[in-house]
């Protein structure tokens, strides 16, 4: 089997990062635009020094093994790293590197969007419209919810939570929030934001939306029990990852109208969507668009390749994934 060159790209990213690789070093780039699978990808980074990866590439031990041992980074093109063993790359000497900050502004932007689509029903009016089904305006026509003076909770108050708090803010809703550990003064100062239990939070927010990291403790944080606390007039709206909440649990909550709405950006096995959300008028379904701009892809895939460069070079990467 042939050597791969230094940096192993597992799947097509935009031209500008490609060329800062190209400046450093050889680059070889998979010819497939889709993820590969376990065998090709274990094949693609044989030999790797660095591995500029896509959020569904599984980077766990068994890859790092197929690498081999002069494997010297992991750069993620994501700010979660779910999708690699961290543990197992470190026990390796390896680096794992992320791309945090320049996403934040895009996923905030989505997440606006997704509680005005899901709150003022536009998704179901776009789709009546596109049936060429009769209608008439009258008082009464598909009315929806308001944004002013209601509650936003948002699970997970870092850059991205705080930019959609801003955003909110300027729409009239109060903020309250809740994660591990309290906001610093400043911050919940400059939002006017409190904090609460996950619990609390739950039962009186009239929005609530989720931009904790998947982990652990986190997987399935919103199931049936959580749906429960939620108000029958509420929203959960999610563009953090899919498996923070059970699917499942959420189509019969819907369903049974026990909440009013949810929107999701991201799914529990993406791209397979849990069935029983596709029927329902009262789920928003987008494929994964929270850093779906040009110029935000541009910047994580540039950012991920100067991480893979740094390494390279003996240097500190810009934003490595810490302990």
């Amino acid at each position: 089997m042939s050597r791969r060159p230094p940096f192993v790209v597992t799947r097509r990213i935009p031209e500008p990062a490609l060329e800062l690789l190209r400046e450093a070093g050889e680059v070889w780039v998979s010819e497939h635009d889709r993820p590969l699978e376990t065998a090709e990808l274990h094949e693609a980074v044989s030999g790797a020094t660095s591995i500029v990866a896509l959020l569904h590439d599984r980077v766990d031990g068994e890859l790092l093994d197929a690498a081999g041992p002069q494997l010297r980074c992991v750069a993620n093109v994501a700010v979660g790293y779910d999708n690699i063993d961290v543990a197992a790359a470190r026990e390796r000497g390896v680096v794992v590197t992320n791309t945090p900050g320049v996403l934040t502004d895009a996923t905030a932007d989505l997440t606006l969007a997704l509680i005005l689509i899901v709150t003022r029903r536009l998704g179901e009016g776009e789709r009546l419209i596109r049936t060429q089904e009769p209608w008439a305006w009258h008082m009464f026509f598909m009315l929806g919810a308001g944004l002013q003076d209601k509650t936003l909770g948002i699970v997970g108050l870092g850059s991205i939570g705080q930019a959609v708090a801003r955003r909110a803010r300027a729409f009239g809703m109060r903020i309250a929030y809740t994660q591990r550990r309290q906001a610093a003064p400043d911050v919940e100062a400059e939002l006017d934001a409190s904090f609460s239990s996950l619990d609390d939070l739950l039962g009186s927010a009239d929005v609530v939306t989720l931009h904790c990291p998947l982990s652990d403790e986190t997987r399935h944080l919103i199931d049936a029990d959580r749906l429960r606390l939620m108000r029958p007039t509420a929203y959960l709206v999610n563009t953090a990852r899919g498996s923070v909440v059970d699917e499942a649990a959420l189509a019969d909550a819907l369903r049974e109208e026990r909440i009013a709405g949810a929107a999701l950006d991201v799914f529990e096995r993406e791209p397979e969507v849990e069935p029983g959300l596709l029927k329902l008028d009262n789920a928003v379904l987008v494929p994964h668009l929270g850093s779906a701009t040009f110029e935000t892809r541009t910047a994580m895939a540039v950012l991920a390749a100067r991480n893979a460069i740094a390494v390279s070079r003996g240097e500190e990467p810009l934003t490595p994934v810490e302990p």
